[in-house]
């Protein structure tokens, strides 16, 4: 049998394959979108406790959302996915998914942004049943840094700046950081962000302070419904395949795990997903992979290209003198 092709490029279980000796469970969080209010509490409490700098009310013009993405600014953002449900193709109630709902249908205006309608008196569907829906659904998602198991921003970072912690997650080291950007254009996710005032690179660190002490991320421990799961990761695993079952026997079949797999083009998240509908949807990549995987033949055919060009040098020159 083959060995797994992304078992080369970066360790496979993090935290021992970094050099530490005796290092506790990997930890991490499951993010169950939902039960995702849209609270953002996430935010507020990442910004208060690792002292983010606030990023201003975007007002998007196309959403609720007032962040947009994950910044250096924002290390958590909560997206707001506004969908239109039309008839026959119902979604669970929110007693069931346990995410808010729009009650009013939702109407066109001038082909810019939908009237979601006003609430209503009663919970989505429950007047014409789940199959006829015809209003909207709002998809809640709190995105965070997937800090993976082949994590590439570790692969190119020249200073060391970015380093795995014992817990197996990715911190960067703001004050070794030179601003040069690769681990930016490295990250598959788009997550890291450079600091306009200061082009350092910032990502969300887990709250690596806070798990040295034994204490929880101050976004899980901030989240009203328990949207923002943490914990070792194996358990979390766990956790969220049953979640999954006990979704797709109340009715929700489009529920699905994503950055779960330790097969996959990352080798696993330390940050996964509970999601409602396809990746792409909620801006996520459906097939990431780490950027650096093909490093080693890329410098391999660099190297017998060099050694042409050498062997063919030296043929022109010998050649000539003869």
């Amino acid at each position: 049998m083959l060995p797994d092709p992304n078992s080369l490029y970066g360790p496979l279980d993090p935290a021992p394959e970094a050099g530490y000796e005796n290092a506790p469970p990997r930890m991490g969080f499951f993010t169950d979108t939902s039960v995702c209010i849209g609270c953002k509490a996430c935010e507020v409490a990442c910004k208060e406790w690792n002292g983010v700098p606030e990023s201003g009310l975007d007002l998007l013009g196309m959403s609720y959302d007032n962040t947009g993405a994950l910044t250096a600014n924002s290390w958590r953002h909560v997206a707001f996915i506004e969908q239109p449900r039309p008839a026959g193709h119902g979604a669970a109630p929110a007693d069931v998914l346990g995410a808010p709902v729009a009650a009013g249908p939702a109407q066109p205006v001038g082909g810019g942004p939908q009237f979601l309608g006003m609430p209503g008196v009663q919970p989505p569907g429950r007047g014409t049943g789940v199959e006829e829906r015809t209003d909207f659904r709002w998809l809640m998602m709190s995105d965070v840094c997937k800090h993976c198991t082949h994590a590439a921003c570790l692969d190119v970072c020249p200073t060391g700046s970015l380093f795995r912690t014992e817990f197996g997650t990715v911190v960067v080291q703001e004050d070794i950081c030179n601003g040069c950007g690769y681990c930016i254009s490295a990250c598959p996710y788009g997550v890291i962000d450079q600091r306009k005032d200061d082009g350092r690179a910032w990502k969300c660190t887990l709250c690596y302070d806070r798990l040295g002490a034994g204490m929880t991320p101050a976004c899980a421990q901030a989240c009203p419904t328990e949207s923002i799961q943490y914990g070792p990761l194996e358990e979390l695993r766990e956790h969220a395949a049953v979640r999954v079952a006990t979704l797709h026997d109340r009715g929700v079949p489009e529920a699905r795990l994503y950055g779960h797999d330790p097969n996959d083009g990352v080798g696993g998240d330390g940050a996964f997903f509970l999601l409602l509908d396809e990746p792409e949807v909620y801006g996520l990549p459906p097939d990431p992979v780490v950027t650096t995987r093909d490093l080693p033949k890329m410098w391999k055919r660099a190297g017998l290209a060099a050694l042409a060009m050498a062997a063919a040098t030296v043929a022109a020159f010998v050649g000539g003198s003869s």
